[in-house]
């Protein structure tokens, strides 16, 4: 399964600084977050809940 970020929608295949979590709402939805999202504290959104992260 191809992975991709959660924030700014590119593959994370390589991306040693990516992590993958479940949703810390819901707890059913994926969130996929590369390094440079990280870095950025780039938001992302859950599509099972809303919830918006990383406030």
């Amino acid at each position: 399964m191809e992975h991709k970020c959660s924030s700014y929608n590119v593959k994370i295949a390589n991306d040693k600084g990516a992590v993958i979590f479940k949703c810390p709402s819901c707890g059913k939805h994926e969130i996929v977050r590369s390094l440079q999202a990280r870095q950025n504290a780039a938001q992302y959104k859950c599509p099972e809940c809303g919830f918006v992260g990383p406030n």
